[in-house]
């Protein structure tokens, strides 16, 4: 088979992976000896974790995070042109999404080798499916402005967006600025508007609500330091 650079998306939380992945991962990973992670860390305890026999030691890492310089990128690929395979896999979740991996799957498509996304949990898309909202057109938008009065601009815009495109608009932002975040979207949004928060997606503390902003003032949860995806819609029914 050819050199093939595969995607190993990773459980959200310390949810047990066979919970979440299918066995065909395991199988895919085991047989591999070069990986591209975004957190060297992360990834060895998650490899222990899946297979505690794994030899770690026997392996090759290569991190890629925010921080690392895209001229390395080229580098990363030098296994598959020597004929071996190389997974990808980001700290939670599915690698390239909302994550720098994007950047080493560009240039492997680029030079023509094969790419494998391997089935795995996306806290974007299990958001978007829990929340009510329309699945059909939705636009993610990452990380909103830090500065409040940007961000407040930013909500607004996207909030006319729902309805005069009927999308769904989707965000994540940072776990310890959460609680701002969501006291921005109560300010800012009109209260009929409908919020959906979910939270720690798959794990024991899982939250997944869909109110509108004016009941999500009177019932604010405490979202310090936890993953969350915040969407956004109109009144649907």
């Amino acid at each position: 088979m050819a050199a093939t650079l595969y995607l190993i998306p990773v459980p959200l939380g310390d949810t047990p992976h066979d919970r979440c992945l299918p066995p065909y991962n395991k199988e895919i990973i085991l047989s591999l000896r070069y990986f591209i992670v975004e957190n060297i860390r992360t990834a060895r305890r998650f490899l222990k974790q899946m297979e505690p026999s794994i030899v770690i030691d026997g392996l090759h890492f290569t991190e890629l995070n925010e921080h690392t310089d895209k001229t390395a990128v080229a580098v990363m690929l030098k296994p598959l042109q020597e004929g071996f395979s190389v997974g990808v896999m980001s700290e939670a979740g599915c690698p390239a999404v909302a994550d720098p991996g994007a950047d080493v799957v560009a240039l492997a498509q680029q030079k023509g080798y094969q790419v494998v996304p391997l089935v795995g949990p996306s806290s974007i898309l299990m958001a978007l499916m829990a929340s009510g909202f329309n699945g059909q057109s939705f636009a993610f938008h990452g990380y909103l402005p830090v500065e409040q009065t940007k961000r407040k601009e930013r909500i607004k815009f996207y909030e006319s967006r729902i309805y005069t495109e009927n999308e769904t608009q989707i965000f994540i932002e940072t776990p310890y600025r959460n609680n701002k975040l969501l006291d921005d979207f109560i300010k800012t949004c009109k209260p009929s508007t409908k919020l959906c928060i979910a939270s720690e997606i798959t794990c024991n503390e899982e939250f997944i609500r869909t109110l509108p902003v004016k009941e999500w003032s009177k019932t604010k949860p405490d979202l310090n330091k936890k993953p969350a995806i915040f969407l956004i819609y109109k009144e649907n029914f």
